[in-house]
């Protein structure tokens, strides 16, 4: 399992890979809180988040806008989210902390989650996605 960046002119563009569709969606939610807060992040407060969507790029597109919601809203950077995926459907179990300012202001403000050019393949490897994250 892995993220990385990859290079593009005004936005962030993540590339992921895992073995699993579940452990995809984790890697890239640990890329977008890696780059909106950096990475001193640590856990304890619990948040649940229930997604249907029709296929899975919207899936993965709308969990990462409601993270990107709930944090905002709430006031909260989260360390991990434990994900599971029947069908259409995602349940994802979210750990965090309140922001910190001191402590989380090392990253960039992402305004949204682009579907431009967003496609998750599957080969005997596992499964590999690239993401654009808006700035």
């Amino acid at each position: 399992m892995s993220f990385e960046e990859i290079s593009h002119t005004a936005d962030v563009k993540i590339r992921a890979r895992a073995p699993t569709l579940e452990a995809l969606f984790s890697e890239t939610f640990k890329a977008l809180m890696q780059v909106m807060y950096g990475a001193t992040r640590r856990g304890g407060i619990l948040r649940e988040i229930r997604i249907e969507s029709p296929d899975n790029e919207s899936l993965l597109a709308d969990f990462l806008s409601e993270v990107l919601f709930v944090s905002e809203v709430e006031g909260l950077v989260f360390l991990s989210a434990r994900i599971s995926i029947n069908g259409s459907r995602l349940t994802a179990e979210l750990t965090g902390e309140p922001f910190d300012h001191v402590r989380h202001c090392g990253g960039s403000e992402v305004k949204g989650i682009s579907y431009s050019g967003l496609s998750i393949t599957h080969d005997a490897n596992g499964y590999m996605l690239d993401i654009i994250f808006d700035v």
